[in-house]
């Protein structure tokens, strides 16, 4: 698996746990304390968000940041 595919699936990983915590992009990026577009384009494979970011969109969900590479 390449860089990209692994962005990729990170992104829609983020969607998917977003979504079940019935949150929208707006509030979720505000927990985070990231821009909407930030986040956004995070969810789409536009921006690849370093650890900082991955720590701080873990803790806005309150779920493990390895949780975010759960692709299965």
């Amino acid at each position: 698996m390449n860089d990209d595919e692994i962005y990729k699936l990170l992104g829609k990983r983020i969607k998917y746990l977003r979504e079940k915590a019935n949150l929208t992009q707006e509030k979720l990026a505000e927990k985070c304390g990231i821009s909407l577009d930030y986040l956004g384009k995070i969810e789409v494979n536009i921006n690849k968000p370093g650890l900082k970011t991955l720590i701080k969109i873990s803790n806005a969900l309150n779920i493990h940041i390895k949780s975010l590479f759960d692709f299965n």
